[in-house]
């Protein structure tokens, strides 16, 4: 643990130049640490470690609340019960640049991007390094980098493009193309495939990426951009490793637990004060479970998510709770129940960050826009088959019949989990075929009354625009 908390301090040191707000740094101490760091194994690996632990340390922020929770608001899997501002403004997507959850979803990522640049220089730099550690952490590194790219791609659309550690040359640097954005995080992507091992530790810890993770973050990224054949490829080589499987029946409920089957990679809980486990179970589980009150609340009514589970079906059965209120007519509200443990020990859950079902959802839906539509439908029986549906889906009539199918399964199966439905409905072309309109203009106008367009970006933050005058902002929010 000292270990850790050496190299921890070492990168904060880097970190503090990150991109969020860039300060004089002297050279030769930062270069002197970086290279003691990667010396030998043990100090190189709890470097890359140590920014896994860092990414889950506290609440709300982006690789657990923040990125999860705000993005179900912006879209329609849930809302928060109480008032406050800030969530507000995700809520009825009207978010402002000085809201100081965007700036966590812009600044944080940015921090773990420099100290993957560190350590893709440190250990490339190093001679004494064993060759097996220095190809996974260059893997490691290497994958954390392109998703955390992946996100800020897919909230803010063109983002400055950093991957070295050169403060002076980066602390101006404009915004970069989106579609050079995801090359960049593309390469990297294959890059990690190349230099990952494909199992995990011994111990069965599925807390540090490996070459599954950055294969099925890849098929995603190329689903993302259209390359749908590549997209097929790449999940399916997820789906023929046998170090998956979907969890069936009663445990079903086992998803989301520490190293389950079903997980490619999570993030450890490292913050276990008051017994916590996952941020994730802590906010959403109510803490009276005998008389509870629950502030996300899934969406309901014409065309919320509760109404959208057909009957019977195990996910809303396994992965939702409900309670009654004692108000006069009484009315019941249904919550996430993906974890299950607010408090509790020993640690039971971890927070997944990528898991299996995923890769036959993204085959499935490349397969539907290559016109592979029964094979896009086997896919989706996949999943539905663990969700308790034994019929098989029909044959879709043609490619847009088949992405309505693909549509409900990803929102049924992957609700509140990092902002799914949100940049779904981003992503995915308006069904009016109106040029510029997606679906979330299909959609969302119908419950969201200040809808626009220009709501499928986020603003970038006042402080990092006050720190770079070359970030132009995006559309609607001059």
């Amino acid at each position: 643990m000292k270990i850790i908390k050496y190299i921890m301090a070492v990168l904060l040191m880097t970190s503090a130049v990150s991109c969020e707000n860039y300060v004089a740094v002297d050279p030769p101490k930062t270069e002197l640490a970086s290279a003691s760091v990667f010396v030998n194994d043990r100090s190189a690996i709890a470097a890359m470690v140590g920014v896994y632990s860092d990414m889950n340390a506290l609440n709300y922020y982006f690789a657990n609340i923040v990125t999860m929770f705000l993005g179900s608001m912006s879209a329609d899997d849930f809302i928060y019960a109480a008032s406050l501002a800030e969530f507000d403004e995700f809520k009825n997507n009207t978010v402002q640049p000085g809201n100081r959850y965007i700036a966590q979803l812009w600044a944080q990522p940015y921090d773990y991007i420099y100290r993957c640049n560190a350590i893709i220089e440190g250990v490339t730099a190093s001679t004494t390094l064993t060759p097996a550690v220095k190809n996974q952490l260059l893997g490691e590194a290497r994958f954390t980098r392109a998703f955390c790219y992946f996100y800020l791609v897919n909230i803010f659309g063109d983002v400055p493009l950093i991957l070295d550690t050169d403060v002076r040359k980066n602390t101006n640097l404009p915004r970069t193309a989106v579609n050079l954005v995801y090359e960049a995080l593309i390469d990297d992507l294959k890059q990690a495939k190349g230099l990952m091992d494909l199992n995990y530790p011994p111990n069965g810890a599925r807390t540090r990426p490996t070459k599954s993770a950055a294969t099925l973050l890849l098929a995603r990224a190329y689903l993302y951009t259209g390359n749908n054949a590549q997209a097929e490829i790449e999940a399916a080589e997820v789906i023929g490793n046998t170090n998956y499987e979907l969890l069936q029946g009663a445990n079903m409920n086992k998803t989301f637990l520490a190293n389950s089957r079903e997980s490619v990679w999570q993030l450890e809980a490292v913050n276990t004060g008051g017994n916590r486990n996952t941020w994730e179970g802590f906010t959403f589980v109510p803490a009276n479970l005998a008389a509870p009150t629950a502030f996300y609340r899934l969406t309901k009514g014409t065309g919320g998510l509760v109404d959208a589970f057909d009957a019977g079906d195990l996910r809303r059965t396994n992965w939702t709770g409900s309670y009654t209120t004692t108000a006069n007519p009484p009315v019941t509200h249904t919550y996430p129940y993906k974890y299950k443990v607010r408090t509790g020990t020993p640690v039971t859950e971890y927070s997944m960050v990528l898991r299996f079902a995923e890769a036959y959802l993204i085959r499935a839906e490349a397969r539907m826009q290559q016109n592979k539509l029964k094979p896009g439908a086997e896919d989706l029986d996949v999943i539905r088959s663990r969700a308790g549906f034994t019929t098989p889906l029909a044959t879709p009539a043609n490619t847009a019949a088949g992405m309505l199918l693909v549509e409900k399964e990803r929102r049924l199966e992957l609700f509140a989990e990092w902002g799914h439905r949100w940049f779904d409905l981003k992503r995915w072309k308006s069904v009016t075929g109106v040029a510029g309109k997606t679906r979330a203009d299909d959609i969302l106008p119908a419950t969201k009354t200040f809808w626009k367009s220009t709501a499928v970006l986020m603003p970038i933050p006042t402080d990092a625009r006050n720190t770079n005058p070359n970030l132009t902002p995006n559309p609607g929010y001059n």
